[in-house]
């Protein structure tokens, strides 16, 4: 028995209606959904203005990227932690759940099949494809403007299928819509072979960035009031990047694990023999997104003071800081622009009290980076704190005190080791007491110790750890007891320097190694540091580390991490390579901060153990209840 019933989304002000289906049950099943009602179809795509609203529909089901508790990115890992159990500021306890090893497949943690966040993803595939079967109903659309439509109508629906990839392996490939004759058993539909669904992408995006007669997406956006966050030809080639080198990864190439994994009609969904041409076509595809960025004016960020100059240490740390914050800026591909202030909790959960005398009851705190992320940030020599010879590692948990040479923490303040002699990133992503924090109207200092204005003074709205996570809070917020200012930025869904890591990595994965070097140091240049060549032979303890495929593969891993850390990167990235297993089987650990003694509260203390189940956690589980509607699905390995 089939049953019809209307989704309403609002989208700017608009309502536009999208047809669910649903096929043998009243519960939904978000697969198994055919469009039935076509005069409602019809007055969508009735003329330009209502079918607009259509477009904006399909952008609508893009997740909010840039909330904390929406991507399993910011909160399910090991870069940060918080106090257990939460009763107030959150939105969703689904990745803080998934970080403490509890996914389950009854009820999925952010389960985007289904639905989480009200985005059903492949509810919004199927809007793709009534966008794209009915366009040209409308007859008073000028062609070039079509041909932009189709063209983002295309990459959403090949994102939307890369985000239930990324998530779940081997997904159904929904090209177009079931016929509203379709029975019950015609839209059951198989999983598809890792490779087929790689390809399908990969080919969807090319379609959307070159379109029609080579048009399709627009280079970059023109007009900038009304159209920032729309998809571009550089952010698709971008994510087509991303996609083909996460299929390039240990995960998907070679992976053994999942030999097991078939449909029941005997397909076989992972290859497990390894195929270097997937690297072969990640390089590809990362240096054609970076020649069409550089050509569109995307460069790596440089901070602008808006009045005189600045000295060399805020400069280098606002080139840090502001490649992330600061709106719309040169660094930025594409930006997730999802309820209007995307990044808006994000900076609040993040930001500690800054000024004793203007407690905010906005600011939590609380997203706070674990000892483990403190330590993998690189010494002042630009080499790894455990690697450098000239870096006293066995006593970096010792008490120092603080002298006027070392400019971002407080003179005269104690704190331990660790936190002498970093790179500027470390001070520029990370703050902790004894530290000074930088904003566009002055410069505080961040006392955290109990009691303390930036430290635990109740039950909630606290680090837990004793760190903060600096890199996200846009410099121009502002707090008072009476009110909060947030400049909200677009999150950096993709930026250049992500790209210029993607490419390395498949550069030295081809055996290109020398080539990868300046992409990673003109990161590195931008962040105070010297080239890689020159810090490994000057102060590692293996200086001709990077000289190996092997040895700068460990080199870009760290480089990543540290560049993208709190971007909700590291959280795919542990998955693609396949070192979750070790990473997340690991203490988590943080200060003693329910202290008020120097001593006391810099003593290293247990937090939780983390537990990782190879090869299970590696992908998400699909619903039982999906499994028990559509019998071709098969679950996932370890489920």
């Amino acid at each position: 028995m089939k049953q019809s019933n209307f989704l309403c989304r609002n989208i700017g002000g608009y309502c536009v209606f999208a047809i669910i289906l649903l096929v043998s049950s009243c519960k939904k099943s978000f697969l198994d959904v055919v469009p039935d009602n076509v005069a409602t179809i019809d007055h969508a795509f009735a003329n330009r203005v209502e079918a607009e609203k259509y477009l904006f529909t399909c952008y609508s089901y893009l997740p909010r990227e840039g909330n904390p508790d929406m991507n399993p990115g910011f909160n399910g890992g090991d870069e940060t932690w918080t106090y257990w159990p939460m009763t107030l500021d959150y939105f969703s306890l689904d990745s803080y759940e998934i970080a403490r090893g509890l996914q389950t497949k009854v009820n999925p943690k952010m389960n985007y099949w289904d639905g989480y966040d009200s985005r059903p993803l492949w509810t919004g595939i199927r809007n793709c494809n009534i966008f794209l079967e009915n366009l040209d109903k409308v007859v008073d659309l000028e062609p070039y403007v079509k041909d932009r439509w189709v063209a983002e109508v295309k990459f959403l629906k090949a994102y939307f299928h890369w985000y239930l990839f990324r998530m779940y392996g081997p997904i159904p490939i929904l090209d177009k819509n079931f016929s509203t004759t379709a029975t019950p058993e015609e839209v059951k539909v198989y999983r598809q072979p890792v490779d087929s669904v790689v390809n399908y992408i990969a080919n969807l995006i090319d379609e959307a960035s070159f379109g029609n007669a080579n048009v399709g997406l627009p280079t970059k956006i023109n007009n900038r009031f009304t159209e920032l966050g729309r998809v571009t030809k550089v952010a698709a080639l971008s994510i087509k990047a991303r996609l083909l080198v996460t299929a390039a990864s240990p995960l998907f190439n070679g992976n053994t694990d999942y030999v097991n994994l078939k449909n029941n009609d005997g397909t076989v969904l992972f290859n497990p023999v390894y195929d270097e041409k997937k690297w072969v076509k990640a390089t590809e595809a990362c240096k054609k997104a970076i020649d069409m960025a550089l050509a569109s004016d995307v460069g790596l960020y440089r901070f602008v003071p808006k009045a005189g100059t600045v000295d060399e240490d805020t400069q280098i740390e606002m080139n840090i800081r502001n490649a992330v914050c600061e709106k719309w800026n040169k660094e930025l591909i594409w930006g997730s622009t999802s309820d209007g202030t995307p990044t808006y909790w994000l900076q609040l959960f993040a930001c500690p009290q800054l000024d004793p005398n203007e407690i905010s009851r906005e600011l939590k705190g609380k997203y706070a980076p674990t000892l483990k992320m403190a330590e993998l940030f690189y010494s002042k020599n630009g080499v790894p704190i455990e690697e450098d010879k000239d870096w006293d590692y066995a006593n970096r948990y010792e008490l120092k005190t603080v002298t006027a040479q070392d400019k971002a923490m407080q003179e005269g303040y104690q704190t331990v080791a660790l936190h002498f002699g970093r790179e500027p990133r470390f001070y520029a992503d990370i703050a902790f007491d004894g530290s000074k924090w930088l904003m566009a109207n002055k410069e505080y200092q961040i006392k955290s110790k109990s009691g303390e204005h930036s430290g635990k003074k109740q039950a909630r709205m606290y680090s837990v750890t004793g760190y903060y996570t600096k890199k996200l809070v846009n410099w121009n917020l502002v707090a008072t007891k009476t009110s909060t200012t947030v400049e909200s930025y677009p999150w950096p869904i993709m930026r250049l320097a992500d790209l210029y890591l993607l490419y390395a990595e498949a550069l030295n994965e081809t055996g290109n190694s020398k080539e990868a070097l300046p992409y990673l140091n003109q990161i590195r240049e931008r962040a105070g540091l010297k080239s890689i060549e020159e810090s490994w032979a000057t102060h590692s303890k293996r200086p001709d580390k990077y000289m190996t495929v092997v040895g700068l593969r460990d080199i870009i891993h760290r480089e990543r991490g540290i560049e993208m850390a709190f971007e909700a990167s590291r959280f795919w990235d542990l998955r693609r390579w396949k070192t979750a297993a070790r990473a997340l089987n690991e203490p988590v650990y943080g200060w003693n901060i329910t202290q008020e003694t120097v001593e006391e509260y810099n003593t290293r203390v247990f937090l939780f153990n983390q537990g990782f189940i190879a090869p299970r956690d590696y992908l998400w589980p699909i619903n039982d209840y999906a499994l028990q509607i559509n019998p071709k699905l098969v679950q996932n390995i370890g489920w």
